[in-house]
């Protein structure tokens, strides 16, 4: 659920930027981090914001500003990270699945790494040794997550080396003398249950004394927002406490009590976001009133590729009567926003809201049917701001060859 920014706001908004229009409300991503920061105030953990979700610099910028770290999945986020402002030693780069050049670039750029794969940890040993530090990525074989498309923990993932692997992994740590500062696992995302989390810290606690030269545990992210009413959220309060116990119990066999990292994504940036878009017609069919408005899974994507629901109000008419309607985009493929859903009464013309969408909303989003991205506006102590013009013609043709 999600209501920060008001309807007349957004209505002048839509109105000066015209529709469809993404709207970030900075002010609510810091006071998240706030609720991140303050829960966790008696612990040395550190948040890596997950800018794969928002990666507008000026959103950067701005998670920059309030003392949050960024955590990036391609060398081009660690280069926007960088032209956000962040120092190196606060970015943090998780490879999945790369290239080795770019844990190449990443190193040259003097930014974390963690490597996810025995393959890319014998290339960095052999090439770097013991002259720079890296993380490794491991894979507790844990299912977590509200979805199978974003739980990444289990024993048939893509990421992170098998935790079983574990003698693979020191073979090449001493072959090469590595230096190993970080241990990181991610399980998944939409986690409610913070007993995933302590979970995987106990798979860690086998593991962290092979390392002796451990700084810090990384415990990824995946905290649970809540999209409608009712929705369960990951209580941050008892991860903290949880969290603290689980490492007063087990304390660094090798003397440094550890820093814990976390990396926050959705649960900064989701609620601050909202999509503006206009209806462009009604249509009645076999009893489902259709409302198809002027965007589509191309500009969130969403709730066709996850089942994920989106909260939907009429800003044009609050106070209508409630009816049942389908929302569905413009595309030339189905692409429905939801069904059946009570909305205060629409009619052409009318603006609809959709709320929680600053997390793989426009992040997500293309081109598809050659249409055109939205424009983005930030609004931060009141005051918004462009921080994304409205593509044109000339952005579906750049780089094509006439």
């Amino acid at each position: 659920m999600q209501q920060h920014l008001s309807n007349e706001l957004l209505i002048a908004l839509a109105k000066e930027y015209g529709t469809p229009l993404y709207v970030y409300d900075a002010d609510h991503i810091t006071a998240q981090y706030k609720r991140l920061t303050s829960a966790f105030a008696s612990t040395d953990t550190h948040f890596f914001y997950a800018c794969k979700a928002l990666t507008n610099v000026n959103i950067l910028k701005h998670i920059k500003s309030i003392g949050c770290n960024v955590d990036c999945s391609s060398i081009n986020e660690v280069k926007l990270a960088l032209l956000a402002g962040f120092d190196p030693k606060n970015v943090l780069y998780t490879s999945n699945g790369i290239h080795f050049s770019e844990i190449e670039e990443a190193q040259s750029l003097g930014v974390n790494i963690n490597i996810d794969s025995l393959s890319n940890l014998e290339k960095f040993g052999q090439q770097f040794q013991h002259s720079y530090p890296v993380g490794i990525r491991l894979r507790p074989n844990i299912m977590a997550g509200g979805n199978i498309k974003i739980s990444t923990g289990h024993d048939k993932s893509k990421f992170g080396i098998p935790v079983d692997q574990l003698d693979k992994i020191l073979a090449l740590v001493n072959e090469h003398n590595i230096w190993i500062q970080n241990l990181h696992i991610h399980t998944g995302s939409d986690i409610k249950d913070v007993d995933v989390f302590v979970k995987g810290i106990e798979v860690l606690f086998d593991i962290i004394p092979h390392f002796k030269e451990l700084t810090s545990i990384d415990l990824g992210g995946g905290f649970k927002v809540p999209y409608k009413k009712g929705d369960a959220e990951t209580d941050i309060p008892l991860l903290a406490q949880k969290v603290s116990e689980a490492f007063a119990n087990h304390p660094n066999p090798n003397g440094k009590p550890l820093q814990v990292w976390f990396e926050p994504g959705k649960f900064l940036v989701s609620a601050s976001g909202y999509l503006i878009t206009a209806v462009n017609v009604l249509k009645e069919n076999n009893g489902t009133t259709f409302a198809g408005v002027n965007s589509g899974f191309n500009h969130l994507i969403r709730p066709m590729f996850y089942d994920a629901y989106h909260q939907i109000e009429n800003l044009s008419n609050p106070t209508g009567e409630e009816k049942l309607y389908s929302v569905v985009g413009n595309i030339c493929e189905t692409d429905t926003f939801a069904w059946d859903r009570k909305i205060h009464a629409i009619r052409e013309g009318d603006l609809l809201v959709f709320y929680n969408t600053g997390a793989y909303g426009f992040e997500m989003s293309s081109n598809f049917n050659s249409r055109y991205k939205p424009a983005e506006v930030m609004v931060k102590d009141g005051q918004a701001t462009l921080i994304r013009k409205r593509d044109t013609f000339d952005d579906i043709l750049r780089n094509q060859v006439l």
